[in-house]
Order: structure tokens, then C-alpha cells, then sequence
């Protein structure tokens, strides 16, 4: 009788801890880790530490506070972002004043949460995080839909001056309008009818088409555009 081939080990989310407390960052590191699908692999207690430490330790997501001493969370974020894309940064703070929500959202935070979020939400937002989502919090979800809908973008990266939502499929459209009403993409594979990797093909898709960074990006260009169907 042949053996039984062994099961795949189970993908875990890669996560790098970025708070200036030390408390805070033991507290997260226990509760994430109750979860067998997320590895803290590192801390760091300031913006130089955590750029450093993304270099070494290459995560896939950053949990990033945003007051800490010698370099701040947004601008951490911006250089992050900026030298490692595939990196997802996921703000954590105790601040949803309206100009660190923007100014943290436009140096390419891919989400925003609060810390009186709850583990298991937290745990969630990470996942969503390392799946290339964007997970906000609800109250920071109506301040950036708030601003946007007053006029100003968020959007700091447009897509070309070339590009109309005609270089699209229906089907890219379909996704774009929905990923603008700020659902994951299983939300989005649930309205649509479709699998969820299909969603994130579609999603690649459009990245690629409009020259947009993320998908935090695309939401925001969908909001900005009004897209609707018809």
C-alpha cells in the first residue's frame, strides 16, 4: 500500500510589528499568533527601525502605528511603500483625525483600523491585508468616501490622461464600480457571480490598464469617476 503523501504546510501571513510601546507590541504579537495562519516575524518601535527591518525580514504585511519618535508611520509608510510595492502597509492607531486618514492613505497604506478594533477583526484585516486587500474601518471608510464625494481625490498616483474606462471589459467595469463601494473581494465574487480568483485576475487586469498602484487606488479612481452601470 502506497504511504500517504504528507499535507501542504499551510501558508502563513508574514506580519511585522510597528509600534513605539513595547506593551503594544508584545500585546499584538500574542494575540495575532493565537492564529495559526499569521507569523509575527519582527518589531520595530520606530519608523527607521521598521524600514530597516522590512529589508532584513521582507513581510507581507506591516502593522504600522503612526505618532513614534524618529521617523513617523506615514512617512515609514511612503518610503516602504514606495521601495518594496508588494509590501502591505495596515495602519493601526489610536488617532481617525481626518488628515492622518488621508495623509496616511496617500503615502499607500492599504488599510486603516483603530485600536479598539477586536483580535478576531484584527486578525481578519490582516489576512485581507496579505490577500492585497484594503481593510478600513468603518468610520475611516465614511471620512474617505466624505472627502471624495466633497471633491477633492485621494488619489495621488491618476491613472494616464489616455486611459477611459472604454479600455475595460464589461467585466473589469462590473469589478471596478463594485471594488469602489469598498467590498473585499469575496464580497465583490459574491455579487457578481463569480470565483474569487477571478475577482483578483480582473483586478490585475485593471491595475495594469490604468497604470493605478493598488487596489486601494482603483476604489478611489472608481469612487472619483462615478462609475455606474448603464
Amino acid at each position: 500500500m502506497q504511504a500517504a503523501l504528507p499535507e501542504p504546510a499551510q501558508s502563513k501571513t508574514r506580519v511585522l510589528l510597528v509600534d513605539d510601546q513595547r506593551l503594544v507590541r508584545e500585546g499584538l504579537r500574542i494575540l495575532l499568533e493565537l492564529h495559526t495562519d499569521i507569523q509575527v516575524v519582527g518589531e520595530a518601535g520606530d519608523g527607521l527601525r521598521a524600514e530597516a527591518q522590512v529589508e532584513r525580514l521582507q513581510p507581507e504585511v506591516v502593522l504600522m502605528d503612526l505618532r513614534m519618535p524618529r521617523l513617523d508611520g506615514v512617512e515609514a509608510t511612503r518610503r516602504i511603500t514606495s521601495r518594496w510595492p508588494d509590501v502591505q502597509v495596515l495602519v493601526l492607531t489610536t488617532y481617525d483625525d481626518d488628515e492622518l486618514v488621508f495623509r496616511s492613505i496617500e503615502a499607500g497604506a492599504s488599510g486603516y483600523l483603530l485600536k479598539d478594533v477586536g483580535s478576531d477583526a484584527l486578525a481578519e484585516a490582516v489576512r485581507a491585508a496579505g490577500r492585497g486587500e484594503s481593510p478600513l474601518q468603518p468610520s475611516v471608510a465614511r471620512k474617505v468616501l466624505r472627502r471624495l464625494r466633497s471633491g477633492p481625490t485621494l488619489v495621488t498616483q491618476p491613472a494616464p490622461l489616455s486611459f477611459t474606462v472604454d479600455a475595460l471589459t464589461p467585466r473589469e467595469f462590473d469589478v471596478l464600480r463594485v471594488l469602489g463601494t469598498g467590498a473585499t473581494n469575496q464580497e465583490i465574487a459574491e455579487r457578481l457571480s463569480l470565483s474569487e480568483g477571478t475577482v483578483k485576475n480582473y483586478i490585475s487586469s485593471i491595475l495594469a490598464k490604468t497604470g493605478l498602484r493598488d487596489r486601494t487606488q482603483a476604489a478611489l479612481f472608481s469612487v472619483r469617476q462615478g462609475l455606474k452601470r448603464g
